[in-house]
């Protein structure tokens, strides 16, 4: 995803309203997002659909390593001895 441009990027409603078809084919071309101002602020961001799956695999990725990191730092973590054994022990049951 290309950062915004504030010379290309920016678009009021209105402008969107009217030409929201030409908005859409200019973002699936460019892959940047555009801000969506209303009178004169940012009052949204609309992305291409790539766009919005590669914020929200990155959302995910990095909620997991926080979670494992947090994880770790509470002493909730095994050793690879343990759980190579744990699997062995497991495995030699199901036979």
């Amino acid at each position: 995803m290309r950062t915004p441009r504030v010379s290309e990027d920016f678009v009021p409603i209105s402008e969107l309203k009217a030409q929201a078809a030409e908005w859409l084919r200019r973002i699936a071309e460019t892959d940047a997002p555009i801000v969506i101002t209303q009178h004169g602020r940012p009052a949204g961001v609309l992305l291409s659909p790539q766009a919005f799956d590669e914020l929200t695999d990155h959302s995910r990725f990095m909620a997991s390593v926080n979670a494992g990191m947090a994880d770790a730092l509470a002493g909730r973590v095994h050793s690879h001895a343990s759980v190579k054994a744990r699997f062995a022990k497991r495995a030699r049951r199901s036979r």
